[in-house]
């Protein structure tokens, strides 16, 4: 809202709303840094892209030190009931027990629907290409991504920054520090996002060599 001086002008007005509007696409253009890092996070009805489907997918954008930046809001996708039926025992248990079943039964948004919303957010915090898709074993969401969502996953670098090569390199050579990262592994988009970040913040303070 603009308030306008009893003895402002028409043009007076209208110069205070663009310097407002400049200064406020000035602010967005902070933001925006080619060195941020995209993490993302789907769950799916299954591992196979070519017959099950993507059920949520949330994003938080960070900087290059792992500060938390911006958080997308929480996709959830319509699927048809011939999809939520055909998932295995183990699908059907995770996502009946946290809830996703219900939701995306009742959900209204598409694939394309959370494509476009999804780039909206990204827009404001990292440039087309420059970021890596990041997160846990980020590949297997990257082979739904390119299936089902392939504005969105045009999006991102061709590169992963995958948290479990860390997790299996410690495994493999310092399994006293792989045992020393719990997971809760709720099977929730958002929060595990989040706790692929506190993990990779683990494996840097424990693990990488300065």
């Amino acid at each position: 809202m603009i308030v306008k001086h009893p003895k402002a002008n028409g043009s007076q007005s209208m110069s205070l709303t663009r310097i407002l509007m400049e200064i406020m696409m000035v602010a967005s253009n902070n933001n925006v840094n080619n060195e941020n890092l995209i993490w993302l996070d789907m769950e799916m009805s299954g591992l196979l892209p070519d017959s099950d489907r993507i059920l949520e997918l949330a994003a938080v954008v960070t900087d290059a030190n792992l500060n938390v930046l911006g958080e997308s809001p929480v996709f959830v996708i319509h699927q048809s009931d011939a999809v939520l039926d055909g998932m295995d025992a183990w699908n059907k248990g995770a996502h009946g027990r946290s809830g996703l079943i219900d939701k995306v039964k009742a959900s209204t948004t598409s694939e394309q629907m959370a494509t476009e919303q999804m780039i909206a957010f990204l827009k404001e915090h990292v440039p087309a290409g420059k970021s890596p898709m990041c997160g846990n074993s980020i590949c297997q969401d990257r082979r739904f991504m390119a299936r089902y969502m392939p504005e969105l996953e045009s999006y991102f670098h061709y590169r992963n920054l995958d948290v479990s090569v860390f997790k299996e390199l410690a495994r493999r050579w310092k399994p006293e520090i792989y045992a020393g990262f719990k997971k809760a592994s709720r099977h929730e988009a958002l929060a595990d996002i989040y706790e692929s970040i506190d993990e990779l913040k683990y494996y840097r303070e424990h693990f990488i060599v300065k």
